[in-house]
């Protein structure tokens, strides 16, 4: 069985590729030309090369696979053009799923994200049904993978494709290679460069336990559900106390209000879009997200797919461990 894993050369994809060809499977991937393919070294697999808004190379990808797992995304938390993100975030995905059906996909898995789910007014964990509507989507990331989650329900519900859907939470370990934001806080705190915090919360979860949540999904999901892969809840004050444990250095004690920081994300942002510097390290979405705790539950996950999450430590420990070995970090 082909098993075809779209954003393989990623964080969550590559580990959802090493974890298909660990139980034997043949496993294609899609990725651009030219692109990094540092986390595909070494892994026997074969690679359709394409970007994912190319209608020739999604066809392609396709062909005589039994299963996808779509993880690619535009993920950024600030673009200069918007339109490009759903493009990619929306359309793409609608067709990739028709194509691979037509192909014959006995079985698809989509990778969404907490970003589309609702957070209780009440500091309670959110779970799969917490309500929450597109008005609530800050930025066009959120908004984008919202629509294309609503796409994706739809196309079971209306074409009656086989897809179920997962919604990671915020994935930590190895061959973060970008790295993700969160890789970023680890590598800054790791490296005593956080000198203070804002008052937020994140779940951390392995990435390789989200990779396996994957695969438990496409075995044992009903289709057009959604089940949330995590890990434990933390503030942020937490995990930057935890890191500092680990590397034996010592954590910010100073909370800085999320309001003296939004003009800093303003101009930041401005200098960015007017000098092309691409991608600014603070953004505006990101501090108006930071005013909410994104706590969530996987009880869902767990009791319905028999999904597990390691403590969280053991995850801080294997990115450290890796941002030092590929030298984001000085060896201890």
């Amino acid at each position: 069985m082909t098993a075809l894993v779209t954003g393989a050369t990623g964080f969550i994809g590559s580990a959802v590729a090493r974890r298909l060809l660990a139980r034997g499977e043949r496993v294609r991937v899609l990725a651009r030309a030219g692109g990094d393919r540092r986390n595909l070294a070494g892994l026997d697999l074969e690679i359709v090369e394409g970007d994912l808004r190319d209608p020739a190379a999604r066809r392609k990808a396709v062909q005589g696979i039994k299963s996808l797992y779509h993880v690619a995304a535009d993920y950024r938390l600030w673009v200069p053009d918007p339109a490009a993100m759903f493009a990619t975030n929306v359309e793409s995905t609608t067709d990739l799923m028709r194509l691979a059906a037509e192909a014959g996909a006995a079985r698809m898995v989509y990778t969404s994200s907490v970003a589309t789910l609702g957070i209780p007014k009440d500091g309670t964990h959110a779970t799969e049904d917490t309500p929450v509507n597109l008005s609530d989507m800050v930025g066009p990331y959120k908004q984008s993978k919202y629509l294309a989650e609503e796409v994706v329900r739809k196309l079971v519900r209306d074409e009656l494709l086989p897809i179920v859907i997962v919604n990671p939470t915020a994935p930590v370990g190895p061959r973060d290679v970008k790295p993700t934001p969160t890789g970023r806080t680890v590598i800054e705190a790791a490296a005593g460069r956080m000198p203070a915090f804002v008052d937020t919360g994140l779940n951390l979860v392995h990435v390789d336990d989200c990779a396996e949540g994957h695969l438990l999904a496409h075995d044992r999901g009903v289709l057009g559900e959604r089940y949330i892969l995590g890990g434990e809840n933390l503030t942020l004050q937490q995990i930057l106390q935890r890191i500092a444990a680990l590397v034996g250095g010592k954590a910010p004690t100073i909370k800085l209000p999320h309001g003296a920081i939004l003009p800093l994300a303003y101009a930041v942002e401005f200098f960015a879009r007017t000098f092309r510097t691409g991608e600014p390290f603070i953004t505006v979405d990101g501090i108006k997200l930071a005013r909410k705790r994104m706590f969530f539950t996987h009880t869902k996950a767990s009791r319905d797919l028999g999904y597990a999450a390691r403590p969280v430590d053991e995850a801080l420990l294997d990115a450290i461990a890796w941002f030092r070995l590929h030298g984001a970090l000085p060896a201890a």
